[in-house]
């Protein structure tokens, strides 16, 4: 299944021409970077997207969770555009994928049935944490344990039994948890910097000279951190910085050559560590099942992914560790396709992924 095509904010992007008189599946993929709708062909068994639309803006999350009304007015419209442009006569099934979906995904749960009901006329709707999505662009609806980590961190996996379910392991955010993300990398290596900014034990020169390239003066960080709404993003961004110095690249201009940095290095053998401990509590039993690992976080490098592989060889040596085969947008379409075609394997859960069919 292929990656599907980044375009720029607001602006739908699609291959189909009207009339072509197909049915089609609906996926969406609502997270902290913002936006990303695609439409498929129903019976196109690895659900491509035929058009894509991505806003830059996240949907709003307040006192009751996810703004069902927010995710419905960037939603309806590109939707409707989408669809458009595929010439699509109908909508077989949805599948919105959220972060969040599983805690916070209230309002969605209340507001979206009825709303797309009546928008599309869909019979079958999915609603789905992230991480089921991604679980189903990574392996499909294959058995396995799929490991998605970004600015948080979050291992899910199934053996696809009618009694096994989900496991589940961390996404409990910033504050309680997403231990070895983005926001925890970011936040250590943010307190090594102060650690060497004060003179105590533990401190990281090259961190401390990092964050204040990236940040300013250290001292005025607190400031510049605790007000902003992003707070987790922002913590994030600064875990490539770490992976920097971790590798010898502490002018963070790609010329290797200095020194690694120790702290550094033993904050991602660190987050190694977590990922792994959370890839092998959510691994179905047995020797050679399927593991993936997908998310933004694993594309700054060897720094984080040498400690892994030695984490994972002692954590799950039995495990077959395979290259995801798409992104949690792919995840959605694959869920929407496998409803529209009543072929759906994956578990469903009340909060993890729950099945709306059918509407009236």
């Amino acid at each position: 299944m292929g990656e599907p095509r980044d375009t720029p904010a607001g602006r739908p992007s699609g291959t189909g021409a009207p009339g072509q008189g197909t049915t089609h599946v609906l996926g969406v993929d609502s997270g902290g970077s913002g936006l990303r709708i695609a439409v498929a062909r129903a019976a196109d068994p690895v659900a491509r997207p035929s058009a894509t639309y991505t806003s830059r803006t996240p949907v709003r999350t307040g006192p009751g969770g996810i703004d069902a009304q927010h995710l419905l007015s960037q939603l309806l419209p590109a939707a409707e555009q989408l669809l458009r442009q595929s010439g699509a006569e109908g909508v077989a099934a949805v599948c919105v994928g959220a972060a969040g979906m599983g805690t916070l995904g209230d309002d969605l749960r209340a507001c979206l049935p009825a709303a797309l009901a009546a928008a599309f006329g869909i019979r079958h709707l999915a609603l789905a944490a992230d991480a089921v999505t991604a679980y189903a662009g990574a392996l499909g609806q294959r058995p396995g344990a799929v490991v998605a980590a970004g600015t948080g961190m979050i291992a899910m996996g199934t053996d696809l039994s009618t009694d096994g379910g989900w496991r589940r392991a961390d996404g409990w955010g910033h504050l309680l948890g997403d231990c070895g993300g983005g926001a925890w990398i970011g936040r250590a290596g943010l307190e090594a910097a102060m650690r060497a900014y004060d003179g105590r034990s533990g401190g990281s020169g090259a961190l401390l000279a990092r964050a204040e390239a990236v940040f300013g003066p250290a001292g005025g960080l607190p400031g510049a951190l605790y007000p902003r709404p992003d707070r987790p993003a922002v913590l994030a961004s600064f875990a490539p910085e770490v992976a920097r110095c971790a590798a010898g690249d502490a002018g963070g201009d790609g010329t290797a050559g200095a020194t690694p940095d120790p702290v550094a290095a033993g904050i991602l053998r660190d987050a190694a560590r977590h990922i792994a401990d959370a890839a092998a509590s959510v691994c179905p039993p047995g020797s050679g099942t399927t593991v993936a690992f997908t998310g933004g976080l694993f594309r700054i490098g060897e720094p984080l992914l040498a400690p892994l592989r030695a984490a994972l060889a002692e954590r799950l040596p039995g495990a077959q560790r395979t290259e995801p085969a798409g992104s949690p947008l792919d995840g959605a379409l694959t869920i929407a396709a496998a409803l529209a075609d009543d072929r759906l394997q994956l578990p469903t859960d009340s909060k993890l992924l729950q099945i709306t069919r059918p509407l009236p």
